[in-house]
Formats: structure tokens, C-alpha cells, sequence
């Protein structure tokens, strides 16, 4: 099996369920990581042996091989591999089964996507958020990727709720990119489909007062992008 580098900011996803798969994929991407899926767990090993992961994201049920093999297997070929069960599966039993197999996290479906790349965060480090970049600059806005606050020259910090955070970084690691809200609503609530809300516009407001009203710019019927203003 390929080495976990411990220093490694890139994910492998084991899911079979191809807009769950593209859903984390477009989430841990915008948090920093680089991300493999693979939708089987025959491929997933392969994938696993050739490649340098600091974490696998793994579903149990799989058509192929059931992912308890695949982590069994895994766990054998490399005990410094780092595994997060993501699963339906949610009895006691399968748990505990999972992680004395040595997973290091085990999350059940259905999931809220914030605590997910939370708990993910909590395993390795994307490249840019790493311990020597704890924060994340654009022009003058600095996020400190850690305790989740934002500041502005010569003003104090200020805390930001879960999705006032995961919307500023992604719209900050996308400067001067247009983010239309159906994105934003997939990489930052994890709809794979727009609702009809408008919880983009209003999380955008609270940003907007908290950054003095600048640096989210609007772009009509579109979606927003961050600026350098």
C-alpha cells in the first residue's frame, strides 16, 4: 500500500453513490485538500496502494467488496493509514468493529457537512491550513483557520458561526472568481440541488456587516465574489 505521509493534505473517497461522492469531493476541495474518488472497493485499494493519502473517507456499503474488508485490508497492507468511516450504518457493533480495525473516526448518515470536513480537519491539515499557515490572507482580510475568527487592519477579530466561516474560505481561496450560489450552496450547506433558498444571501449579509461592508462583491443573478477591496 502507499505511504499516509503525515504531512499529506490529500484525501482518497471511497463511495459508490456518485453525487455523494461529487458532493465531498466539491467540499473537502474547497476546503484545501486535493481529493480521489473511487467508486468501489476493489479500485479503492488500488488507488490506495499507489498513491499518498493523509486521509481515506470511507463508505461501508459498497457493490463490490463491503467496506469493512477494504478497511481490514487497508489496516493490514499499512497500520499508519488514516480511515473516517462515513457510513449508514450506525449500530454500536459496526462502530466499534470499525474502529478496533484502527479507524480513526467513524461518522453515520445522514451527516451535516460542516461537522464532516470538521471532523475531517480535525485528522490532517489542508496545504492551506497546515500549523505554519494558520491563517489564510487575502490583501488585507485575514482567517484564522483555527478559531474561526476574521480581521480586519486595525480593528479586533471577530468569531464567525459555522457557515459564516466555511462561506468566507471559500470565497476567499476563489478571489476574484465568481462563485454562483448554486455552488456555494453545494460546497458550503451540501445541497446537491437548489432548494429555492435563500440562506446564501442572507449568510452573505451577516458577512458582508461583519467585514464592514466591503469585499463581497454581488454579481447580478449570478452569485458573489470576493474582491481585494
Amino acid at each position: 500500500m502507499g505511504q499516509t505521509g503525515e504531512s499529506s493534505s490529500n484525501l482518497l473517497v471511497i463511495e459508490d453513490e456518485a453525487k455523494l461522492a461529487a458532493l465531498l469531493s466539491r467540499a473537502f476541495s474547497a476546503s484545501g485538500y486535493g481529493v480521489t474518488t473511487a467508486s468501489g472497493g476493489i479500485e479503492g485499494l488500488d488507488v490506495a496502494q499507489g498513491g499518498d493519502f493523509g486521509l481515506v473517507v470511507l463508505d461501508l456499503l459498497l457493490p463490490d467488496i463491503d467496506g469493512f474488508t477494504v478497511l481490514e485490508q487497508l489496516m493490514q497492507a499499512s497500520p499508519d493509514h488514516r480511515v473516517l468511516v462515513l457510513s449508514a450504518i450506525n449500530d454500536v457493533g459496526s462502530k466499534v468493529r470499525c474502529l478496533e480495525f484502527g479507524a480513526v473516526d467513524y461518522v453515520s448518515k445522514p451527516f451535516e457537512l460542516p461537522e464532516l470536513v470538521a471532523r475531517v480537519r480535525r485528522h490532517v491539515r489542508p496545504q492551506n491550513g497546515s500549523p505554519e499557515m494558520r491563517f489564510l490572507h487575502v490583501g488585507e482580510v485575514e482567517l484564522d483557520l483555527q478559531r474561526r475568527r476574521v480581521r480586519l487592519p486595525g480593528r479586533e477579530s471577530v468569531g464567525l458561526s459555522t457557515r459564516e466561516f466555511l462561506l468566507l474560505e471559500y470565497l476567499m481561496r476563489r478571489e476574484g472568481q465568481v462563485c454562483r450560489r448554486d455552488e456555494l450552496l453545494g460546497g458550503v450547506w451540501g445541497y446537491s440541488f437548489d432548494p429555492g433558498t435563500n440562506v446564501v444571501d442572507v449568510c452573505v449579509g451577516r458577512l458582508r456587516h461583519k467585514l464592514g461592508g466591503f469585499y463581497i462583491e454581488t454579481i447580478r443573478n449570478v452569485g458573489y465574489c470576493f474582491v481585494d477591496a
